[in-house]
């Protein structure tokens, strides 16, 4: 089991950083380029994508604190996965709400400036690619 659990811990952070890549600085600035997307539509798809992301980090999430439950790493690979939490929390429980609040109003038909919420959701995608990065080195076998 403990084997396991050390390829878990490495594999997981990986296959949660190539989605945060693919995702939020691929999919998302692209999808407003393509022919015919309006900012509504965008919109509409980038609240469904990124609910669907958040989901599937919150799983690997529980599961690298799982795996370093029984793994028991060193406290870098505990602390990088700490702070890559943190940050998915921040993102989630903090940026989220205002983001979703604005996208109800545009989708209203409010138009609306440019939001500095996205900035800071930017900010904490790029912050949780360096704890990722940190956590799959740390916890290497």
């Amino acid at each position: 089991m403990d084997t396991v659990a050390r390829h878990v811990l490495w594999f997981l952070p990986m296959l949660w950083l190539g989605m945060v890549l693919a995702i939020s600085f691929l999919e998302a600035p692209l999808k407003f380029r393509a022919p015919g997307i309006t900012v509504a539509l965008g919109l509409g798809i980038g609240r469904l994508v990124f609910w669907a992301l958040n989901i599937a980090e919150t799983v690997l999430a529980v599961g690298l604190v799982l795996a370093a439950v029984v793994v028991a790493p060193a406290l870098g690979t505990w602390g990088w996965l700490v702070v890559a939490v943190i940050l998915l929390a921040a993102q989630i429980l903090v940026v989220r709400p205002p983001l979703s609040r604005r996208t109800d109003r545009v989708l209203a038909g409010e138009e609306l400036p440019r939001s500095h919420a996205h900035f800071w959701y930017i900010g904490l995608e790029v912050a949780k690619v360096v704890a990722l990065i940190g956590l799959a080195i740390a916890a290497a076998p």
